[in-house]
């Protein structure tokens, strides 16, 4: 029900936006001293909005052909090196550089596609080889591929990172951070030869009893069933993934703008400023973030419910209650692995002491090779794009991984 009532919402306003994006090219053809008038210039102006303003399920593209290496350009080609019926794992290949430390970097399942993570991704090239998970749309995964909750999202970390192999730098951003942190837990705890150098968590959610905000209240308010009543759905028959139940991108969209509505009606406003005053790169930099923001991806309604139940509910892993295809799972058994944690001090959704908490857990890890870094200044989405990720954060991840590309190995993870 909700799926269709969201289907036939776009359907019914489709005209609308059709017409105001016709209007819009109309007005832009106007000669030149028409063109010009205020009047022309404020409806074209409100008819681009109005066109704009819709979610799409349109993966966006990556967009990263080059990037600048020592001074000079290197083409970037982008590969699939792995792949499962829920994720793909992409090589940001540049052939003519080599010698680069390798990250594999891991984005979260929380209703975009991994290309929000694009700034991350383009600042991190210049100085490495760059590894990403890039999650496939719930909705396009056919039924038959079978369910995917945590223990299959720890799977899919695992054979990424033995992909990889032992010198691999691992970067988890936001939601992902207690799961990755659980995958490098499995694998010092077996002795896998493939435990990566380094772990960076950015912004994630390992113990959201620290320093709680309103998202982390609100998350325990109601029983888990009330969730999977209200917010998951199914599939309707005319995708490839017809059946299976999902938390819609769309609406983890409606809840990530509601929580600041008054920042998103001012962006839209300025934007509209922009294009009356003729100032099409900054209304153009406003639109190109909304693409991006809007394209949304439907989540396995068994990943949704569990990340909410036992990350944001129960708190297993700081409880040391987390489990792993029924296997206990202990952070304390990292000791190969350096650690660095990054925080927003303006976060409001992820407070600052929440992904610090993993230091807390990772008892093993000898005390030279912890490290944090708060980011003054900083909200969610600045600890990872942004003036302040290039310019303050990025030189700390930068020296952090240069800093364990040789540190020795222990005996057992050789």
């Amino acid at each position: 029900m909700l799926y269709t009532a969201y289907e036939w919402q776009q359907r019914l306003t489709a005209p609308a936006r059709t017409t105001s994006a016709l209007t819009a090219r109309a007005l832009e053809a106007l000669p030149a001293p028409l063109a010009g008038l205020p009047g022309p210039r404020r409806l074209r102006a409100a008819c681009r909005v109005l066109a704009d303003a819709r979610p799409t399920h349109v993966r966006p593209e990556w967009g990263i052909d080059a990037v600048d290496v020592d001074g000079r350009s290197a083409e970037v080609v982008v590969e699939p090196v792995l792949s499962t019926p829920f994720a793909d794992v992409l090589h940001f290949g540049k052939p003519d550089v080599a010698g680069q430390p390798q990250v594999l970097v891991v984005g979260p399942i929380s209703g975009h596609f991994a290309t929000l993570l694009r700034p991350t991704v383009r600042t991190l090239l210049a100085d490495h080889d760059v590894y990403v998970v890039d999650w496939h749309n719930a909705r396009d995964v056919p039924l038959e591929a079978g369910r995917f909750g945590l223990d299959e999202y720890v799977d899919h970390v695992l054979a990424a990172m033995r992909h990889l192999g032992r010198d691999t730098h691992v970067l988890a951003v936001c939601q992902p951070a207690p799961l990755v942190l659980a995958a490098v837990a499995v694998m010092a705890a077996a002795g896998d030869p493939a435990q990566p150098r380094s772990l960076t968590l950015i912004a994630g959610p390992i113990d959201t009893r620290v320093n709680p905000n309103r998202v982390n209240a609100g998350a325990g308010r109601h029983p888990i069933s009330r969730y999977e009543r209200l917010l998951t759905t199914t599939v309707p028959a005319r995708h490839p993934g017809a059946g299976r139940r999902v938390y819609p991108g769309v609406t983890q969209l409606t809840a990530f703008m509601s929580m600041n509505p008054r920042r998103h009606v001012r962006a839209h406003l300025q934007m509209y400023r922009s294009m009356v005053a003729g100032d099409e790169a900054a209304a153009a930099t406003t639109r190109a973030f909304y693409e991006e923001y809007g394209a949304v991806m439907d989540v396995p309604a068994e990943f949704y419910l569990e990340t909410l139940q036992r990350v944001f509910m129960e708190h297993d892993l700081p409880r040391g209650v987390f489990t792993w295809r029924g296997q206990p799972v202990d952070p304390a058994a990292i000791t190969d692995t350096a650690l660095l944690t990054v925080e927003g001090a303006q976060d409001d959704l992820c407070s600052p002491g929440q992904t610090e908490a993993a230091h807390a857990l990772c008892t093993g890890i000898p005390a030279d090779r912890h490290h944090h870094h708060l980011q003054q200044g900083a909200g969610h989405y600045g600890v990872f794009a942004g003036a302040r990720w290039e310019a303050e954060i990025y030189p700390v991840i930068r020296s952090f991984v240069a800093a364990n590309e040789d540190a020795p190995v222990a005996a057992h993870a050789r």
